[in-house]
């Protein structure tokens, strides 16, 4: 099994996620405000303990996955970020390609911690990854986390409604060129 890497930025640490975060991650994935634009409902712990086994199965069957952000200050669990294969059945242009993403506690939010995180996370793909595009999918009822989107890289390629909301589909070269 590929060990996660453990990538630090001016105030951050991404790390592997570990059995401990349940709580932190529970916290994060049952909070309304957090899961209103990506899935629409709290989740509860089984959920999210699911989730957490399906990051460490990401590491080990596709050798990328997503982290736990801290704050390398203070060691508070802040979100998560990083790169997946949902295999969403969205068609060609977006299967098959590693998919980013990123979620924060609302106290983590409008700091930057997402945009500094992606960075890492897309550098550290960059360098290391084969895959010559990564892709996003972001609500279009979410217009900070399209600007971030943007931000790092990721230009439109379309829409679709996904259960009755519309959501945006976004590419990003290797090097964000």
């Amino acid at each position: 099994m590929p060990d996660t890497p453990v990538l630090i930025t001016d105030r951050l640490c991404l790390r592997g996620h570990e059995a401990t975060d349940h709580d932190a991650l529970h916290g994060l994935w049952s909070d309304p405000a957090v899961t209103a634009h990506i899935t629409g409902t709290a989740s509860t712990r089984a959920e999210s303990w699911t989730r957490l086994l399906k990051y460490a199965g990401h590491w080990r069957l596709a050798g990328y996955g997503f982290w736990a952000v801290e704050h390398r200050e203070t060691g508070h669990y802040l979100g998560e970020v990083g790169l997946a294969d949902h295999r969403r059945g969205l068609g060609p242009e977006f299967d098959g390609k590693p998919e980013a993403g990123w979620i924060l506690a609302p106290r983590a939010q409008g700091h930057g911690y997402a945009r500094e995180a992606m960075r890492a996370v897309l550098e550290w793909a960059d360098g290391g990854l084969d895959a010559p595009v990564t892709v996003c999918v972001v609500s279009a009822a979410h217009p900070v986390s399209i600007r971030l989107a943007q931000d790092i890289g990721y230009r439109d390629f379309g829409a679709i409604d996904r259960s009755g909301q519309e959501v945006r589909l976004f590419e990003r070269p290797r090097g964000g060129a």
